[in-house]
């Protein structure tokens, strides 16, 4: 049954409290994307009972309800005509959205954006970190380490401590990548700014207080100044700014010069400018905050007892989240006993706040019904437990926010008893469950006891609040960066090409074929979980190998966006086709795909609709497996297992079953 874009229209206006909740609006191949003054109003069942709305999610900071290509411009342009609604471009969307959140709300998702593609890296070193400790913990099986009581375990251990640390020692790196296509600039020479704060001609930051003792740091003399060459191993903060500054700086000479001026002098000025402000400005600032805050955070446990750690369990998991977490060995190792003090009370905090956020994220992990998020939910939360925190802070908790709120509650309760039972750490090691071998031996039973009573709260606490408020951010929403990839708004322009003929047998052939050559998957295995659930429709996938993207149908285009990247068609028969060409493409604007057809031109099977660079697009560091989904299922009875396995163009990929006839009353 055809879609009454008018009524779905004038619902949606209802669902959201009308065209006065509605701040902006715009939509993409699929999607109607609205900007919301007050959430509270969404009539969230009415939503999901509606037939002709396909599902809907938040992401980006605007509500995203899943209409279908060939339907949702029809819809939108009525909403625009009679609802009302304020009409904006895509990216003016973003923005408004961008204007809804409050500071530390955008601050949030700015750093979400930035961790969450290097969580795999994190994610495997805070393992790996964690099965080093297990190996070679002192105490932990009697006496004796494992290496210990085992010699030939000592060079395994030994390889998987250089490679689990790898992340973190070099990890401006992979921040200043990151940070830097955040920020809109070259990320290799993001990459390569960040390399440049981890040289090995510059004095370790893990090794900052030895070489201060021995008075073995050197020095720069620049503008007047005399500057420490220190690096920023493991830090944020620094790397951060850093790649801010080199963005504007890339920007502000890619706006003045051209041509060969740009292509040689941008480059070189930016990094030139760039790396004297690294180090002569960014560096000593991030440094001196980086000391008052420890040396503030010293002062308040020492003179608040149970208020103190109380207060540093609350902002612990906040300071990871900047970095500056990384100063704390400056001030712990004069406080351990072997150094004449009386313990370290960091130690013991930071592992409540890290037992905290590894158990809110477990708690994710058995509610969330999304694939991705539960696979990033258990590896980051049994990281965290045994004292990484980040892959579940960056990954999960900071991207659903009530997580993190709830950790850091519970991490206060804990910083509280730790004082309050003035439980101390004997030596550095594994803020999580296995530190217990690095606290002193009187306090280890109430520090267990501790960490197992935070691990409840924080756990039961999630868990509740997941059943109920924060249900609806588990349902499973699509990474910015897949969402964007199907949120390009475009017009495309009517090619002038020679009339089709349509032939009269495919009005009844509901085979779908092979649009390129390669590998046929399902279409589970898609990274894109709005794909992979099924939620635009059934299908397959191909991961294509060479040659051009062609009709799987004879019928018509139905949408064909300028930058070659998605495509709507309609069959003869009536079936609707989505054809998304790689995840994320739509960030290449257009480059390394050349598109052959237009909105509203016939097709036959086999005709090319856009010739690809497969290889250029891969280079390029995007995903180039391509979905083919029916969009209008319902009007059809479902459709026969897929194919899988080589393909060619043309080859059987699936069937789509007609409606059953409905039956003759008695």
């Amino acid at each position: 049954m055809a879609m009454d874009h008018a009524r779905v229209a004038k619902d949606v206006l209802d669902y959201f409290g009308g065209a006065e909740n509605i701040s902006a609006a715009a939509h993409c191949a699929t999607r109607l994307r609205l900007v919301l003054n007050d959430m509270d109003k969404v009539n969230q069942k009415a939503l999901d009972k509606d037939p002709d709305i396909k599902g809907t999610f938040i992401a980006g900071g605007m509500y995203q309800i899943i209409v279908g290509p060939g339907d949702v411009d029809i819809v939108f342009d009525d909403m625009i005509k009679t609802g009302g609604v304020k009409e904006v471009s895509k990216d003016e969307a973003k923005q408004e959205a961008a204007k809804s959140g409050n500071p530390v709300t955008r601050f949030i998702k700015v750093i979400a954006d930035i961790f969450v593609p290097i969580l795999p890296a994190l994610i495997a070193g805070g393992l790996m970190m964690a099965l080093n400790n297990v190996l070679t913990a002192e105490g932990l099986f009697g006496s004796q380490s494992l290496v210990e009581r085992w010699s030939w375990l000592t060079d395994y251990a030994d390889l998987i401590n250089l490679i689990s640390s790898a992340a973190f020692a070099f990890l401006p790196i992979l921040v200043g990548f990151s940070a830097t296509k955040r920020f809109g600039g070259n990320v290799y020479l993001g990459a390569a700014m960040g390399a440049a704060m981890v040289s090995t001609s510059l004095t370790s930051a893990y090794s900052i207080a030895q070489a201060q003792a021995d008075g073995t740091i050197e020095t720069w003399h620049l503008f007047g100044l005399t500057v420490d060459k220190i690096g920023y191993q493991a830090m944020v903060i620094p790397v951060l700014c850093v790649a801010w500054i080199l963005s504007v700086i890339e920007k502000w000479f890619h706006k003045r010069l051209s041509g060969t001026a740009d292509f040689l002098l941008t480059p070189l000025l930016t990094m030139l400018i760039t790396g004297f402000l690294t180090f002569v400005v960014v560096g000593p600032i991030t440094r001196v905050l980086s000391n008052d805050i420890t040396s503030g955070l010293n002062w308040t446990y020492n003179h608040l007892g149970p208020v103190g750690g109380l207060l540093f369990g609350l902002v612990y998991s906040p300071i990871v989240v900047t970095g500056l977490h990384q100063s704390f060995p400056a001030v712990e190792i004069p406080l351990l006993p072997q150094n004449g003090g009386v313990g370290d009370f960091i130690f013991p905090i930071a592992s409540m706040a890290n037992v905290a956020q590894g158990a809110v994220a477990l708690a994710v992990f058995f509610k969330t019904r999304d694939a991705k998020m539960k696979g990033l939910a258990g590896a980051g939360g049994v990281s965290a437990v045994f004292g990484i925190t980040e892959p579940a802070i960056f990954g999960v908790n900071l991207r659903l926010r009530w997580p993190f709120f709830i950790g850091m509650g519970a991490a206060a309760l804990g910083g509280a008893g730790v004082a309050a039972l003035n439980i101390r750490g004997s030596a550095l090691g594994a803020a999580g469950f296995v530190g217990f071998v690095s606290i002193i031996t009187k306090n280890i039973p109430m520090y267990l006891l501790l960490e197992a009573i935070v691990f409840v709260i924080a756990f039961g606490a999630a868990f509740a609040y997941a059943s109920t408020k924060g249900a609806a951010s588990l349902a499973g929403d699509a990474d910015d960066a897949d969402e964007d990839a199907l949120a390009m708004e475009a017009v495309a322009e009517h090619a002038e090409t020679a009339p089709v003929e349509i032939p009269a047998e495919a009005a009844t052939d509901l085979a779908i074929t092979s649009p390129i050559e390669g590998r046929a998957i399902p279409l589970s295995e898609v990274a894109d979980p709005t794909f992979a659930s099924g939620m635009l429709g059934p299908g397959a996938a191909v991961q294509p190998s060479e040659g051009p993207v062609v009709s799987p149908v004879d019928g018509e285009v139905l949408v064909a966006f300028p930058t070659g990247h998605a495509y709507g068609l309609r069959s003869a028969s009536g079936v609707e086709l989505l054809i998304h060409v790689g995840m994320d493409t739509v960030e290449l604007d257009g480059k390394h795909f050349t598109p052959l057809v237009a909105a509203g031109q016939k097709v036959r099977r086999g005709q090319p609709l856009v010739e690809v660079d497969w290889a250029a697009v891969g280079e390029a560091g995007y995903q180039t497996v391509t979905p083919i989904v029916v969009s209008n299922a319902s009007s059809f009875a479902g459709v026969t297992e897929a194919t899988t396995g080589a393909v060619s163009r043309g080859d059987a990929l699936f069937t789509v079953s007609p409606a059953e006839a409905a039956q003759p009353t008695a």
